[in-house]
């Protein structure tokens, strides 16, 4: 209901405007028709910043988890702060033994082993030896693909 209003109020503007000055609005309308095309060039960068976002989803930390878990569950939020602290410390005390971790819906977190190679400084084009490292991989369950 509030849009009919407003859109009285800019049809009566225009009017009030034309029947004062008749030659005004003809040449006004080449600067509009310039202001036009400039938010319509504008357009593309203003969508480049919009996919950013997309891209950047906001991040939630394990605290923000706790204090939903000891909603959901009765718990106290440190009571919940000191169960998510534990289980890092297990799943990282696990995967340095080798271990594989499986979390159920969620997916499994292993250490992989990358061999030493052979590599190019991209800024020189010098060949330079990559050292033999080890990382965590985490392989996403088919519940959760399917979910998300």
């Amino acid at each position: 209901m509030a849009m009919k209003p407003a859109a009285k109020k800019a049809a009566a503007k225009p009017a009030a405007t034309k029947t004062a000055v008749a030659k005004k609005p003809s040449v006004a309308k080449k600067p509009a028709a310039k202001a036009a095309a400039k938010p319509a060039a504008k357009a593309k960068p203003a969508a480049a910043p919009a996919k950013a976002a997309t891209k950047t989803a906001p991040t939630v930390t394990l605290r923000q988890m706790s204090v939903g878990l000891a909603e959901t569950h009765g718990l106290t939020k440190k009571q919940a702060q000191e169960i998510f602290d534990d289980m890092a410390t297990q799943i990282t005390k696990r995967l340095k033994k080798g271990e594989r971790i499986r979390l159920n819906g969620l997916g499994t977190l292993e250490v992989r082993k990358r061999p030493a190679r052979m590599g190019r400084n991209p800024a020189t084009g010098e060949a330079i030896k990559i050292k033999a490292s080890k990382k965590v991989a985490f392989r996403v369950a088919k519940e959760l693909k399917e979910t998300v």
